[in-house]
């Protein structure tokens, strides 16, 4: 009997050492499922504040070209709106396209170079037969290439100078070929053809009536390749060297419709 009753206690302290390990056991599982749900919580969180930081940045994104849309958006409505103006002033001064040495403004007769010769009775000659008759071809090349700018046939435009630059690299209106090449190209949207045009005018011409007309619109097409700083000079360059024009009026204007 006394040794049935050892065996039951020995039986018991086994039992009970076994349940305690496995209450022990279902602690540290619902301890360790409680901390698996937290680290997994803290990831989520931190995945959202991940995500809402990169929200925020494409909306920066966003604005960003937005605000460089309305840009391209003003400068194009500039760009085709004072092509638009010199075209019908041309028009109703009856001038074909070399005079006036402001940007929209009204066309000058006494600064076109053909209507200067004509006054004078010399067609822009040297006096000779050869030299009048060649003068007389460079002005009926040019008057044609500016007839097709008149009628809005600007790739046909674009030939003409070109092919009238190439003929008559001597003749007065060259610079003025130059020049509308860079409203033409600025236009069709070639930017780096267009500034070369206006560079050419620039550079090569200084003396002629359009380069304050050049400036100003090199400095728009600076603004549309996105050359801020160099806009930014050939716009204060035309308001310093010709600041009476209306290309320097316009100038000041698109700064501060642009600042």
């Amino acid at each position: 009997m006394k040794h049935s009753l050892l065996r039951l206690c020995g039986a018991g302290a086994l039992v009970l050492p076994l349940s305690v390990w496995a209450s022990a056991q279902g602690s540290f599982y619902n301890q360790a499922t409680t901390g698996s749900s937290a680290t997994g919580t803290l990831e989520i969180f931190n995945r959202l504040q991940s995500q809402e930081q990169d929200i925020n940045q494409l909306r920066g994104q966003i604005e960003e070209l937005r605000h460089q849309l309305d840009q391209q958006q003003k400068l194009s409505q500039q760009r085709y709106l004072d092509l638009e103006e010199q075209l019908n002033q041309r028009d109703s001064a009856g001038s074909d396209g070399q005079g006036s040495a402001s940007s929209g403004g009204a066309g000058s007769s006494s600064s076109d170079p053909i209507n200067q010769a004509a006054a004078s009775g010399s067609n822009g000659g040297s006096g000779s037969g050869g030299s009048s008759g060649a003068s007389n071809d460079a002005d009926s090349a040019y008057r044609d290439a500016f007839n097709l700018v008149r009628d809005r046939q600007f790739e046909q435009a674009i030939s003409a100078f070109q092919s009238f630059n190439e003929n008559y690299p001597n003749s007065t209106l060259v610079g003025n070929s130059w020049y509308w090449l860079g409203e033409l190209y600025s236009a069709q949207s070639e930017l780096d053809q267009a500034a070369k045009a206006f560079r050419t005018v620039i550079d090569d011409y200084p003396q002629n009536s359009k380069v304050a007309d050049a400036m100003y619109k090199l400095g728009l097409v600076y603004a549309r390749q996105g050359n801020g700083s160099q806009s930014q000079q050939m716009l204060d360059r035309v308001i310093s060297e010709h600041g009476d024009s209306d290309a320097a009026d316009r100038a000041r204007e698109f700064r501060e419709q642009t600042s």
